[in-house]
């Protein structure tokens, strides 16, 4: 029997973290040895998500658990504030960072992926692990080619930090490696309140919606003369993304080098 992939958790008591360690769980060839939390005690990881006792404690102080622990694999669900750190100390220990958070600009993104090359260790940025929104990514790009006038609108909670969402500049990344810019609306348009039109990006609008009760949707409309177009995605529930990690955490033990988008592991 091959050896089973060693995975920590990071951010093991946040929502997705809880997901993250169930699914960890419950997967045959994965070994759940570690979940880092700065506001929990030290409490089962299996007790904690509702199932049997693993033997596992949450530990708070992260590079103490991961030297302790020796993961193949990180998987972090925490924030901007801490997602390039985090990255950088699980490519120094030679640990492979699943990163499930927003935060990192082009600059970061290349200085990992030779960080990354350095250590001859596979590392995954991925704005959303979805499946289904990946398709709607992918189904939105190859429209824009013939609907080349269009607007993002994205729509989650209250509590959410950053604006847009990485899934809407995935998105937009994508239509414009496809569209060529234009500038849409009328050329003497006057915004009366300020940021009413959105976000800017290569000439098309982004709008981001932030309301109490809201999971996860996002729109992108398109329109020519006469017709319009609008490719949606809605997520209900924390468990739609946990497929997307588990196949994430098996792929990037195959490869050396970061990689940005989850949609590079959808055929």
């Amino acid at each position: 029997m091959e050896r089973r992939i060693r995975v920590a958790v990071i951010g093991a008591s946040g929502r997705m973290g809880r997901e993250v360690v169930k699914t960890v769980l419950r997967e045959t060839d994965m070994e759940l040895v570690a979940g880092v939390s700065r506001t929990s005690g030290p409490i089962d990881l299996g007790r904690m998500v509702g199932m049997d006792e693993c033997g596992i404690l949450m530990g708070n102080d992260i590079e103490k658990v991961l030297i302790e622990s020796k993961p193949d694999v990180l998987v972090d669900f925490t924030g901007p504030q801490t997602a390039v750190s985090h990255t950088n100390l699980a490519i120094r220990l030679g640990i492979r960072p699943v990163m499930g958070t927003t935060g990192f600009t082009p600059q970061a993104i290349a200085e990992l992926d030779m960080l990354c090359r350095d250590s001859q260790i596979g590392g995954l940025i991925a704005p959303n692990f979805s499946i289904g929104a990946i398709l709607m990514m992918r189904f939105a790009a190859q429209a824009s080619k013939y609907f080349p006038h269009l607007e993002i609108i994205e729509y989650h909670g209250d509590q959410k930090l950053d604006a847009p969402s990485g899934t809407a500049v995935k998105t937009a990344e994508l239509i414009s490696e496809v569209r060529e810019e234009i500038k849409q609306g009328n050329p003497k348009e006057e915004e009366t309140i300020e940021g009413s039109r959105g976000g800017y990006y290569n000439g098309f609008r982004i709008h981001s919606v932030r309301l109490p009760g809201v999971f996860a949707q996002q729109e992108v409309i398109m329109a020519e003369q006469g017709q319009a177009l609008k490719i949606r995605h809605d997520s209900y529930d924390r468990a739609a993304y946990m497929p997307g990690v588990a196949i994430a955490v098996r792929k990037v033990m195959t490869y050396t080098g970061m990689i940005y988008g989850f949609e590079h592991f959808i055929d």
